[in-house]
């Protein structure tokens, strides 16, 4: 019965290609800061509102993205392929360590923990993409919602743990780590990049074949 509505596969896929896109980790000089101003119950505070934003962002999209989709006309292989190149993109930034760029704490927002740090730096445009890929490739719409739901539940888990205890984290991991943590991810996200547009250029073919 639990296979009918979860997919395991579909599950590990979704998680690893979420988690690795909003790299929680590479977050933490960024959001550090956004609220070096704070004390730590105002940091503790920002950590939940912006793992809320952006689990509240990603999750329409996972649900409603499938409507959204057909409203527009947009087949799954074109969104595999323009989802690959997006994700390929954000790898590269990854990679080029043009992420690393931290906002001055006088030019955002009073409430930094919706803007800049649930959306757009967390919930992004190649975390939607993604999240709207994973749920358009299972065998069924309950499937997608269920496993990929349960993805998103569990990397914004992880987001939650590592925006709470960054401080401790940056001292224990040092900038030296997270930088190279953050390459390792874009090199990953670079694969699975590339693996998306594949599969989404074969499947292109084949409907346009009939294979």
């Amino acid at each position: 019965m639990l296979a009918n509505i979860f997919d395991l596969t579909l599950f590990a896929t979704a998680l690893t290609t979420i988690l690795v896109i909003q790299d929680p980790l590479g977050a933490i000089p960024i959001f550090l800061s956004l609220t070096s101003r704070q004390t730590d119950a105002e940091r503790t505070r920002s950590a939940r509102q912006a793992t809320l934003v952006s689990f509240a962002v990603i999750l329409v999209f996972a649900i409603f993205g499938r409507y959204i989709l057909r409203f527009l006309g947009i087949t799954v292989p074109a969104l595999q392929i323009s989802g690959g190149l997006l994700l390929l993109l954000v790898a590269l930034e990854l990679l080029t360590d043009k992420t690393d760029e931290h906002p001055d704490p006088d030019s955002v927002a009073t409430n930094a923990a919706l803007v800049p740090l649930g959306t757009p730096l967390l919930a992004g445009p190649g975390a939607i993409v993604a999240t709207m890929v994973a749920v358009e490739s299972a065998s069924g719409p309950v499937v997608g919602w269920v496993s990929v739901t349960a993805a998103i539940v569990v990397t914004h888990l992880v987001i939650w743990v590592v925006l709470r205890f960054s401080v401790g984290l940056h001292r224990l991991l040092g900038e030296s780590a997270i930088q190279v943590l953050t390459r390792i991810f874009g090199l990953l996200l670079a694969a699975i990049a590339v693996q998306m547009m594949a599969d989404g250029v074969i499947a292109y073919i084949g409907a346009v074949t009939g294979a």
